[in-house]
């Protein structure tokens, strides 16, 4: 007699199992015709320039990850929405804390400049051009 577990092993090793056989079926009977056009790197119909190894802007990635945060935490509101009546004062007020901190959290990235997509160039002195601006003053 088999306990609830050993049934469970037996399903995972059928469904390996199946998994296995439908790839080695796959292999004898698929064609193999392979040509240079099948091996070349494909990048949505275009042709592929340079090197694959670009660093991107970190730009792209805060922006995902900001947007990731706040359409999670958008999500959460709904469920919130439906159902804060039922819990009175206190499931009101849970909510509009949690609107306030999201809020405070959109502030201080857009205070903080990461929502604007073409952020100008900080321009860092240079150690150099302010010996020469002093040896200007000095000169006169």
């Amino acid at each position: 007699m088999l306990t609830e577990f050993g049934k469970i092993f037996i399903f995972i090793l059928v469904a390996i199992l199946f998994v296995l056989i439908a790839f080695v079926m796959a292999k004898l009977v698929r064609p193999s015709r392979p040509t240079y056009e099948k091996s070349t790197i494909y990048e949505c119909g275009e042709e592929p320039i340079g090197s694959p190894w670009v660093q991107f802007n970190i730009r792209f990635y805060v922006v995902a990850l900001i947007f990731l945060i706040f359409d999670v935490e958008i999500v959460l509101l709904f469920p919130w929405a439906l159902s804060y009546q039922d819990y009175g004062f206190y499931g009101f007020a849970v909510g509009i804390i949690f609107l306030v901190v999201l809020g405070i959290g959109m502030a201080y990235e857009w205070r903080k400049g990461d929502l604007e997509w073409a952020r100008p160039k900080i321009q860092v002195p240079v150690l150099n051009n302010l010996i020469k601006r002093s040896e200007v003053k000095s000169e006169s």
